[in-house]
């Protein structure tokens, strides 16, 4: 619940704009008080009759209003709040926000705010995926805002593609997790690896396999839940953005071993993701045709990188705690125990992902979690249950006064 909690909501200009009215209700019910601000943009997409309707408080719009300011100065708007919400995040707010605009009421109130900011992008998936906004959503989260979303799915221009706004209840329970930051595993920071890895054989063709994310997604959100500023890298996937964590989406197993270097130093590291062991050596640059004779195209392969037992080579960069998995087809404890000894890292958590187990795309998990103390069988659950019996048993090991 939110009882008491004072959410400054700023609605920037988008279609998805409409959903923020919904968050509104949804914030009240569970006992927040809400403060909305409409950005120039916003106040073309709804009212502030409206807003003002859903939130029993004044609608905030002009910067330069007298009598807004005699009431209630951008200074106070940004100081009486326990958390800011930019919902939509425009491509444009969020350039404004990277870069110390403050052009109107909104982007003013934004660069004055102490308190944690929260945005949910929503845009054009061509606008997301352009390196101007990745980078300067990058900048946002280094300074700490944290992100929900974008969803994968279908967008206003009748495409499909990454930008859809998350949904209020997402939303919601990112605000949530954030008001939950006084966690057993709050101030220590976690890195999770997730989904398969694509290695291009050419421009339309790739190697891949089975794995969905939907494990390492659950553990990413797990270890929020307990406070931990979590990273997520994730090859590619059809899941919605963890609420509350940092989310960076790569292709490749190379891709995924840069993303991991540059979150370090993090505490604990969680290896879920189905890397890929192999790559082609040199991907061609026009799709491979058929040549009409009897042979088909050879393919010369090369090793990736081992991500794995990178991050659990000694030094002052190691997390304190390295978990790996093991995706096992048989002799799945045999081949656990002789993986954790081969990359060096804390703990595997085995599990048998062999045809007709349902594990790989499933919803369902059996692990077995080896350590130097030896093997613990966990009963079959859903994987998110196995996701917070994991982070719980993160937390006991890093923060045993706690537990």
């Amino acid at each position: 619940m939110l009882d008491g909690k004072r959410i400054l909501l700023v609605i920037s200009g988008g279609i998805a704009a409409y959903k923020s009215l919904i968050l509104i209700r949804r914030l009240r019910e569970r006992g927040a008080k809400v403060r909305c601000i409409l950005s120039k943009g916003g106040a073309q997409f709804v009212t502030p009759l409206s807003v003002s309707a859903l939130s029993h408080e004044k609608a905030y719009l002009d910067q330069f209003s007298l009598t807004d300011e005699s009431e209630m100065g951008h200074l106070r708007l940004s100081q009486e709040a326990d958390l800011v919400v930019v919902a939509p995040a425009t491509a444009d707010i969020l350039a404004k926000m990277a870069h110390g605009l403050a052009d109107e009421l909104a982007t003013t109130v934004l660069l004055a705010s102490a308190a944690p900011i929260l945005v949910a992008p929503a845009m054009n998936h061509r606008m997301w995926l352009h390196p101007a906004t990745l980078e300067n959503m990058h900048k946002l989260e280094l300074r700490g805002v944290k992100r929900v979303g974008p969803n994968q799915g279908p967008l206003a221009e009748d495409e499909m593609g990454i930008g859809r706004m998350a949904e209020p209840e997402e939303i919601l329970a990112a605000i949530e997790a954030q008001f939950r930051a006084g966690g057993r595993l709050a101030g220590l920071r976690a890195l999770v690896t997730s989904g398969p890895t694509h290695e291009a054989i050419d421009p339309v063709r790739y190697i891949a396999n089975r794995s969905s994310g939907k494990q390492g997604h659950a553990i990413a959100a797990a270890l929020a839940e307990l406070g931990a500023e979590t990273v997520l890298v994730s090859g590619p996937t059809a899941l919605a953005d963890p609420p509350g964590v940092s989310v960076f989406r790569i292709e490749s197993a190379r891709d995924m071993l840069t993303a991991c270097e540059r979150a370090l130093p993090v505490e604990v590291a969680v290896c879920a993701a189905a890397v890929a062991d192999w790559r082609v050596a040199a991907a061609a640059d026009q799709k491979i045709k058929k040549n009409g004779g009897p042979d088909a195209p050879s393919l010369t392969l090369a090793e990736n990188p081992d991500i794995l037992a990178t991050l659990s080579q000694p030094g002052n960069r190691r997390p304190r705690l390295v978990v790996g998995f093991a995706a096992e087809t048989e002799n799945v404890v045999v081949n656990a125990r002789v993986k954790r000894a081969k990359k060096g890292c804390d703990w595997i958590l085995a599990n048998d992902v062999a045809p007709g187990t349902g594990t790989f795309g499933g919803d369902r998990n059996t692990i077995h979690l080896v350590t130097e103390k030896g093997v613990e069988t966990w009963p079959t659950l859903a994987k998110d249950q196995v996701a917070r019996k994991l982070a719980e048993r993160i937390a006991e090991t890093l923060r045993p006064a706690a537990a």
